[in-house]
């Protein structure tokens, strides 16, 4: 893999549901300073963009909070359609604080489930998308077929970190390259074999196309990444660990609780 590589932030028009979106970011790419797709480009893709493209927008006005939405709507001042909201979308509930509840969802801690009301339409919120490890892929092969080129694809959402201020890039999906660089056995600066150490190279892709893409008015939904090096192979999805082997799940797992249905 090369050490330095150039991003290249992709803006587009508004994304509303039902676009065509790998369509809209190949005419995007064409006209911006990347000049269209490449050989072993990567294509990061925000999740609002994609999931808003994919019909995944929820009108508040259509939704009706049952007893545990109003109740955990009171404990930690939330709205409670959000609260349903985000029921709905939480495989367990851990806990809270005003106006966020955290929430396990595909074997991931995150803030409200991952639902985003920015960047979304007035009175409206935008859940993640139903399988990004599909859109990356089904979106790695319009980029294929429709501008000729073989590229990596990653789906970023932006999440807080335990204790740290501020929004940084994690992949909730991946095709074309491996989420994760396996290191265990190489050898650091002293000569000490690495027994555990895998590198989240998704992950970190993410947070360095967030740089470009922009979390408020950017219109920037997606960047390259060119310059890389990284063989583009059939590879698909991100991968995660067991709740059992993740040191924060282990301190929180005897307070886990299933939300009602």
């Amino acid at each position: 893999m090369n050490a330095s590589f150039t991003t290249f932030g992709i803006r587009t028009p508004l994304i509303r549901e039902g676009d065509d979106l790998p369509g809209m970011l190949i005419e995007a790419a064409a006209v911006s300073p990347a000049a269209g797709f490449h050989d072993g480009d990567i294509l990061v893709v925000a999740e609002t963009a994609l999931a808003t493209a994919e019909g995944m927008v929820v009108r508040l006005d259509t939704v009706a909070p049952g007893p545990e939405a109003e109740g955990l709507a009171r404990k930690y001042r939330m709205d409670p359609r959000v609260v349903q909201v985000v029921l709905q979308e939480s495989d367990a509930v851990v806990g809270g604080i005003p106006g966020f509840l955290l929430c396990m969802k595909h074997g991931t801690l995150l803030p409200n489930a991952g639902i985003d009301a920015s960047n979304a339409p007035p009175g409206c919120l935008v859940p993640l998308p139903r399988d990004p490890d599909g859109s990356a892929v089904r979106i790695r092969q319009a980029v294929a077929s429709r501008a000729g080129a073989r590229t990596g694809v990653i789906i970023a959402d932006s999440r807080t970190h335990a204790m740290r201020m501020g929004c940084s890039g994690v992949a909730i999906g991946c095709a074309g390259i491996p989420s994760i660089l396996d290191v265990r056995g190489r050898c650091d600066l002293f000569g000490r074999q690495l027994e555990v150490t895998r590198q989240a190279l998704a992950d970190n892709l993410a947070s360095a196309a967030e740089i470009v893409m922009g979390e408020a008015d950017e219109c920037t939904p997606a960047a390259i990444i060119r310059g890389l090096g990284l063989p583009i192979g059939e590879e698909a999805g991100v991968e995660t660990i067991d709740a059992d082997e993740c040191l924060f799940m282990g301190v929180l797992r005897g307070s886990l609780r299933m939300p009602d249905r």
